[in-house]
C-alpha cells in the first residue's frame, strides 16, 4: 500500500474521532429515558406511580413528582439534590425513613445517576417509542467508511446489513457463512409462504445458477396465494378470530368471510394504514364495499355470552373493554389493559384516556345478543337476488337515490333493532332466559324514550306457538295512557328459544319526539303461567313508499319477504344512528356500573391527537393509527414482522413497546424500517418483508459455534441466520405437503379433519366435531374450525392460542407432549403412510429412496451417518413385521377384508416408520 494512501487514512481517522469526542466527550447529561426512567420503574413506582401515591408523592408524570407532597412540600428540588427529600431518602442512615422501604437500597451508581438528574434540573424525557421516528443515518456507508472497503471484501447485501455489522463490530462478532442454497431455500419457503418448497422448486432452484436466482423465487413466493395463507395465520391470533362465541356454551359463530379477506388483503398487499381503516371503520368508510364491511368483522370476534341468566350490558361493556385493549396491543404494543382501573402504573397514559379510546366503540350496534346482530346479510338465492334488484330499482326510479339506499341498508342488516333487554317495569312478564321478551296474559313492560319521530310502521320478528293469536297494546305515557294500536301476533312456526322469527310490519300514526310505550300482551287461551309469545326484537321504520300506487302492495310484499330471506350473515360493526346514541364515561376503578365524567374520543396527550380533519369516531382512531405522525404504529407493524422472519423481534416484547418492555438490541434499525416502510414502501408489507429476506443478514448459515451460543443465545445480535421450531399450523401443513396429501383449496367455510372423540363434551350445546370428507380433511390448518373452549389439540400443544383475547406473541415451548403429537397422532400417521408410498415409488435401492425423501423433505443432503441409522430402523422393522404381518397391517390400518392392499405390507410398514421418524426430526420440526 502505498504511503500518501495511508497517511490519507489515518488523517480521516484521527478527524473522525476528534469530532465524535468533540460531540459526545463533553455531554454528561442524564438521559432519562435510558438512564433515569428504568430505575424508578424498578424501585420507585410501585408505590410512589399510577395505582399508589404514598405520601402524596408520584414520580409518574412531572407536575405531580415537582408537586407539594402530603408534607406540604416538593420531594423533588430541580437543581438542587441536596436539599430534594427524594435523595435524601435513598441514603438516609434510619430503616424506617431510607426508601425503597423494606427493601435492598439502591447502588451507588443509580443514586449518582438519580441525583445527578435532579441537579440537571429533573427534566421528564418522552419515552424512545413515544417517540415519532426520524431516519437514521446507516453506518459505515458513507463516502469515509468506504474507504475502508479497499482491504476487505463486502459482506452487506443491503441496508440492513449495515446495522448489523455495525452492532456485530462493536460487539467483537463476525456475521456467519451464507447457508446452503436447498436450506435457503427451505426458509425462505416457510417464512413466506408458511410452506417447504415442493420437489419442483427445490430442484429448479439448485440448477439455477443465475445471479438473480435467489430473487426471483422470493419474488414468486410474495405472488404465491399461499403468501396471503401463511400471513393471515399471525393476523388470526392478534385479531382472536374464531369459529365460535366463547364462554360456557361456545356456539356456532358464521364469521370465516373475515378470514378470507384477511387472506385476499395480504396477497393483494394492501398498505397496512388501509388494512388497519378496514377493519377498524371500513362501515364508515364513503360507500364501503361488502368487503370492506366484512373487515370490520375484526372487532365482531370479540367474545359473546348465550349462557341463561346472563346481563347482556354487562358483556356489552366486556367488549368494549376488549376492543380497547385489542387496538392499543396490537397496533401500538401498549399495555393499556390496565388503565382501565387506574393511570398506568409506568407509561405516563391516564385512567380517563382509557375510556377516551373507549369511546371511539362505545356507539356500535352489537350488545351481546345470541344472534350476533348486526350482520351483513348476504343474498344467496337467486330468486332474492333478483327481488332485491328489482325493488332497489323500483324504489331508486320513483323515490329517488335516498330512499333507495336507506331501504337497502336496512335490508342489509336489519338494524337499528330495539332488543328485548331495553325493557323494564315487567308486570307479569319477564326475560325468557335474560333474552327475548316473555309476557303473560295481562301483563306488560315498558319501552323507555324511544324515538318515535318520522316512525309509522313497526317490524316485529316474534314467535307464537301458543295455538292462538296475541294481541299487542301499545300505550303512550303509562299503562293508562292512550292507545296507540293494537297488533295481532299471530300464531307462527318459527320463534321461541331459536333465532328464527317470523317477521311482521304494522302501521303506527304519526308521532313525535320519545315516546315511553308500554305494551300489553293478551291472549286469554294461554294458561296462566305460559308467555303469550316469544319476541326477539322490533324495529321502527320510516312509512313505506308508494302508498298510492297500483304495484304498492307487492312492492311491500316483496320487502317483508327479503326481511325473512335465507342470508348469509357475517357479523360487522355499525354505528348507532343518532337518536341511539349513547354517552361513554369514566368507569371508577374500573367497575361498569360505577360511572363518573362523561367524555370525548381521543387519544392520550402523550402521542398528540388526532389528525385535524379526523372525524371523533372509529375512522378517524384508524386515521391517526395509520398517520406517520403516529411514533408505534409503523415500529410495532416491523417489530412483528422482523420477529416472524428473524425468530425474535428488534423488540422482544412484541406486546410492550412501553417503558415495561425490552430495548430494541438494533433501535436504528427499527426506526430505519420503520421511516422506510412509511414512506418508501408506502406500508406495503410484501416490499418490507423482501428487503428482510433479502439480507445478508437473513442468508446465514444457521450453525452456532459454543462461543456464539454463551454470548448471544437468543440470536439478538444476529451473528448467525434464524433457527427456531415452527408454529402449529406449519408443522402440520408441512407434514401434509411433502406426504402429497396437502389440498390447494382455499377460502369457505372451516373444515374438520380428524379429532379424538370426546373432545367436544361441552354442556348446553349440541354442537359436535364431524370429520370433513375428501381432501377437505387435508386443507391448510388456517381452515380448521377453531372452538375457543376447545381449540384443535394438536395446536394447543404446540401453543396455538385459544383466542378469547388478543395473542401478539406465541410463546415457544418444547414439551414431551409435542413428541407425543407428531409420533402418535393419526393425522402425522397417515402422513407417514402417504410418505411411504411416494419413497416406494422412487426407483433404486432403500439408500437411493431414503436419500431422495430426506432432501426433498429437510432441504439438504442426508449424511451417511444418518444414511446408516435410517437403514438399521428399516431392516429391523422389516425383519420384525415380516415375523408379524397383523401388526403391520395393524399400522397400515388395513382391515383382514381389505381387498385393496399393498403388494408388500412388511416392506410399506416398515417404511412409514421410517417416514414418522424423518417427520419427527429436529429438522424437520425447526427453520434452519
Amino acid at each position: 500500500m502505498n504511503t500518501n494512501k495511508l497517511l490519507f487514512i489515518s488523517g480521516i481517522i484521527l478527524i473522525g474521532g476528534y469530532s465524535v469526542y468533540s460531540f459526545w466527550g463533553g455531554n454528561n447529561t442524564v438521559d432519562y429515558s435510558t438512564e433515569v426512567k428504568p430505575i424508578l420503574n424498578k424501585h420507585c413506582i410501585s408505590c410512589h406511580g399510577g395505582v399508589k401515591k404514598q405520601g402524596g408523592f408520584s414520580l409518574l408524570f412531572r407536575e405531580e413528582a415537582l408537586g407539594k407532597t402530603e408534607s406540604g412540600k416538593p420531594a423533588i428540588i430541580p437543581g438542587d439534590a441536596k436539599h430534594s427529600e427524594f435523595i435524601i431518602r435513598l441514603t438516609h442512615k434510619d430503616p424506617e425513613e431510607r426508601m425503597p422501604l423494606k427493601k435492598e437500597p439502591l447502588k451507588k451508581e443509580e443514586i449518582e445517576i438519580l441525583t445527578k438528574w435532579v441537579n440537571q434540573g429533573a427534566n421528564w424525557g418522552e419515552h424512545w417509542a413515544f417517540v415519532k421516528p426520524e431516519m437514521p443515518q446507516v453506518p459505515n456507508k458513507s463516502f469515509f467508511a468506504g474507504l475502508f472497503n479497499w482491504f476487505s471484501q463486502k459482506w452487506e447485501k443491503n441496508d440492513i446489513d449495515y446495522f448489523i455489522k455495525h452492532k456485530l463490530d462493536e460487539e467483537g462478532l463476525s456475521p456467519s457463512k451464507q447457508a446452503e442454497k436447498s436450506i435457503l431455500l427451505r426458509r425462505v419457503c416457510l417464512d413466506l409462504t408458511g410452506l417447504p418448497p415442493t420437489e419442483k422448486q427445490l430442484q429448479s432452484f439448485l440448477n439455477d445458477n443465475s445471479e438473480n436466482a435467489y430473487e426471483k423465487v422470493v419474488d414468486s413466493l410474495l405472488d404465491s396465494p399461499q403468501y396471503g395463507e401463511r400471513w393471515a395465520g399471525m393476523w388470526l391470533d392478534m385479531a382472536r378470530y374464531s369459529d365460535t362465541k366463547g364462554y360456557e356454551k361456545d356456539e356456532a359463530r358464521n364469521i370465516w368471510q373475515y378470514r378470507d379477506y384477511v387472506i385476499k388483503a395480504f396477497n393483494k398487499d394492501i398498505p397496512y394504514n388501509q388494512f388497519i381503516k378496514e377493519q377498524l371503520a371500513g362501515d364508515l368508510l364513503k360507500n364501503p364495499s361488502e368487503e370492506q364491511y366484512i373487515a370490520t368483522a375484526f372487532h365482531r370476534n370479540t367474545v359473546n355470552n348465550d349462557e341463561g341468566g346472563t346481563d347482556d350490558e354487562e358483556f356489552r361493556n366486556a367488549s368494549m373493554v376488549d376492543r380497547v385493549n385489542t387496538t392499543w396491543e396490537m397496533f401500538q404494543g401498549t399495555t393499556m389493559a390496565c388503565v382501565q382501573c387506574h393511570s398506568h402504573p409506568y407509561d405516563p397514559i391516564r385512567h380517563e384516556d382509557y375510556y377516551k379510546s373507549m369511546a371511539f366503540f362505545y356507539n356500535t350496534r352489537d350488545e351481546d345478543i345470541p344472534d350476533d346482530s348486526p350482520y351483513l346479510r348476504q343474498f344467496n338465492q337467486p330468486e332474492d337476488k333478483a327481488k332485491l334488484t328489482q325493488l332497489k330499482s323500483w324504489l331508486k326510479s320513483n323515490f329517488g337515490t335516498a330512499k333507495e339506499q336507506e331501504l337497502s341498508h336496512y335490508l342489509t342488516f336489519l338494524e337499528p333493532k330495539i332488543h328485548p333487554h331495553a325493557g323494564d317495569q315487567f308486570i307479569n312478564g319477564a326475560l325468557a332466559d335474560n333474552k327475548y321478551l316473555g309476557v303473560r296474559n295481562g301483563g306488560s313492560v315498558r319501552f323507555k324514550a324511544l324515538p318515535v319521530e318520522g316512525k309509522r310502521q313497526l317490524l316485529v320478528a316474534y314467535g307464537n306457538k301458543t295455538g292462538s293469536p296475541t294481541f299487542m297494546e301499545i300505550h303512550l305515557g303509562s299503562l293508562t295512557g292512550k292507545l296507540l294500536t293494537t297488533i295481532k301476533l299471530d300464531t307462527t312456526q318459527k320463534g321461541g328459544w331459536t333465532n328464527s322469527w317470523d317477521y311482521q310490519l304494522y302501521d303506527l300514526p304519526a308521532m313525535s319526539g320519545r315516546q315511553d310505550w308500554y305494551l300489553v300482551f293478551k291472549n286469554a287461551k294461554v294458561k296462566p303461567d305460559q308467555s303469550t309469545c316469544v319476541i326477539g326484537s322490533f324495529t321502527l321504520l320510516p312509512e313505506f313508499p308508494g302508498k298510492d300506487r297500483a304495484d304498492f302492495s307487492q312492492r311491500k310484499k316483496d320487502f317483508l319477504a327479503l326481511i325473512s330471506a335465507s342470508t348469509e350473515n357475517t357479523p360487522v360493526m355499525l354505528d348507532s344512528p343518532k337518536e341511539f346514541t349513547r354517552q361513554t364515561h369514566v368507569w371508577e376503578r374500573g367497575n361498569w356500573l360505577a360511572k363518573t365524567q362523561v367524555v370525548e374520543p381521543d387519544v392520550p396527550a402523550i402521542f398528540g391527537g388526532l389528525p385535524k380533519n379526523a372525524p371523533k369516531n372509529r375512522l378517524g382512531l384508524a386515521m391517526w393509527l395509520g398517520s406517520e405522525e403516529n411514533p408505534l404504529t409503523a415500529r410495532v407493524a416491523v417489530n412483528r414482522f422482523w420477529e416472524q422472519i428473524f425468530g425474535i423481534g428488534l423488540v422482544e416484547t412484541l406486546e410492550d413497546f412501553g417503558t415495561q418492555g425490552f430495548t430494541p438490541m438494533h433501535p436504528a434499525l427499527l426506526d430505519y424500517l420503520a421511516v422506510k416502510f412509511m414512506t418508501e414502501y408506502e406500508w406495503k408489507p410484501k416490499r418490507l418483508l423482501k428487503e428482510m429476506v433479502m439480507s445478508a443478514t437473513y442468508q446465514q448459515d444457521s450453525k452456532a459455534t459454543p462461543d456464539l451460543l454463551e454470548k448471544d443465545p437468543m440470536n439478538r445480535l444476529l451473528a448467525r441466520g434464524p433457527r427456531v421450531r415452527l408454529s402449529a399450523e406449519q408443522i402440520r401443513d408441512q407434514a401434509l405437503l411433502v406426504s402429497g396429501l396437502l389440498s390447494p383449496k382455499m377460502y369457505g367455510k372451516s373444515v374438520m379433519p380428524y379429532q379424538p372423540d370426546g373432545i367436544w363434551n361441552s354442556p348446553y350445546s349440541s354442537m359436535a366435531w364431524k370429520t370433513s370428507e375428501k381432501d377437505d380433511q387435508y386443507r391448510r390448518a388456517l381452515y380448521t374450525y377453531w372452538r375457543r373452549s376447545t381449540p384443535y389439540p394438536s395446536m394447543i400443544t404446540f401453543d396455538g392460542a385459544n383466542r378469547d383475547i388478543c395473542l401478539a406473541r406465541r410463546i415457544r415451548t418444547n414439551t414431551p407432549l409435542q413428541a407425543l403429537v407428531t409420533l402418535n397422532d393419526p393425522v402425522y400417521l397417515e402422513c407417514a403412510k402417504h410418505l411411504a408410498q411416494k419413497m416406494d415409488l422412487i426407483q433404486g435401492s432403500f439408500d437411493s429412496q431414503i436419500s431422495n425423501t430426506y432432501q426433498f423433505a429437510i432441504g439438504k443432503p442426508i449424511s451417511e451417518r444418518k444414511l446408516a441409522v435410517f437403514k438399521k430402523l428399516y431392516t429391523n422393522s422389516l425383519q420384525a413385521y415380516r415375523k408379524n404381518k397383523s401388526e403391520a397391517e395393524k399400522l397400515l390400518n388395513i382391515c383382514p377384508d381389505d381387498n385393496i392392499k399393498p403388494k408388500n405390507i412388511p416392506d410399506l410398514a416398515a417404511k412409514t416408520l421410517v417416514a414418522s421418524t424423518l417427520l419427527n426430526l429436529d429438522e424437520f420440526i425447526m427453520k434452519e
